[in-house]
């Protein structure tokens, strides 16, 4: 694999990846993500794991300046991991923020397709079921829940999305900043939803390109029924929300 040279328009990139118990992944996936694109700077933000995720961190950015590690004191879910880490990046002037899980599914050799994409995007998800997307290693039983819930949240919201809920992510500060994140009190995967939705009212281009989703190798995985459950309560309320506006616009009309 040849390193990618980040574009210049896209400016500074920071690689936010949210941990809990990934002290067995966490340092190969920052190591494949340096190697793929070694301008990029990584963020590792731990949610106090017990198994010693964040000291290790702690020795990687020790060592590599350019891997950065935020501490914060509770599991409280992936979005609002993800947020404490966008809130990071855009208060120190990135450009870029890309979400990346410590596991492995999100291989960091695919970077370089969702950053290049990014050129002419705002949010760019690299998506399982696209022409080209694709899973491995996943049960029949996790492939029917994911398909299923990407269905039923192009049917309830409207969007044009193939992978609504996929968590491997490029997003310009910008697009950021014009959705705005004071609202977003998403915990789950439902919080992936939700940026997508937002972004797509604001009128912003996202694009959607084809990544292979591998199933992890190391620890366990993250999702529950109260995460399933918590994303299809939000997109019922959501398109609900949406078809009741849409009445009493044509009414007033």
């Amino acid at each position: 694999m040849t390193p990618m040279d980040i574009p210049a328009a896209l400016g500074r990139v920071l690689v936010i990846i949210p941990t809990y118990n990934e002290r067995d992944n966490v340092e190969k996936i920052v190591g494949r993500v340096r190697a793929a694109v070694p301008a990029v700077d990584v963020l590792v933000v731990d949610d106090n794991s017990p198994d010693g995720t964040g000291e290790l961190a702690d020795a990687m950015a020790a060592a590599d300046s350019q891997v950065k590690v935020m501490h914060r004191t509770a599991k409280d879910g992936l979005g609002a991991a993800y947020i404490a880490g966008f809130r990071w990046a855009l208060e120190r002037g990135y450009d870029v923020m890309v979400e990346m899980d410590a596991d492995g599914s999100h291989q960091p050799e695919e970077l370089p397709r969702l950053l290049t994409a990014l050129q002419d995007a705002d949010l760019v998800i690299g998506a399982r079921y696209v022409s080209g997307g694709k899973t491995e290693n996943w049960p029949l039983s996790r492939q029917l829940i994911s398909r299923g819930g990407n269905t039923y949240v192009r049917l309830m919201l409207g969007t044009p999305l193939r992978d609504a809920t996929a968590g491997y992510r490029a997003f310009r500060a910008a697009t950021l900043e014009k959705i705005g994140l004071d609202g977003v009190n998403s915990r789950g995967y439902c919080f992936q939803i939700d940026l997508a939705r937002r972004a797509l009212r604001q009128g912003l281009r996202v694009v959607e390109v084809p990544v292979t989703f591998v199933e992890r190798v190391h620890g366990t995985s993250k999702m529950s029924r109260d995460i399933v459950a918590e994303a299809m309560l939000n997109v019922t309320r959501w398109g609900v929300s949406d078809r009741m506006a849409r009445l009493r616009g044509g009414r007033r009309r």
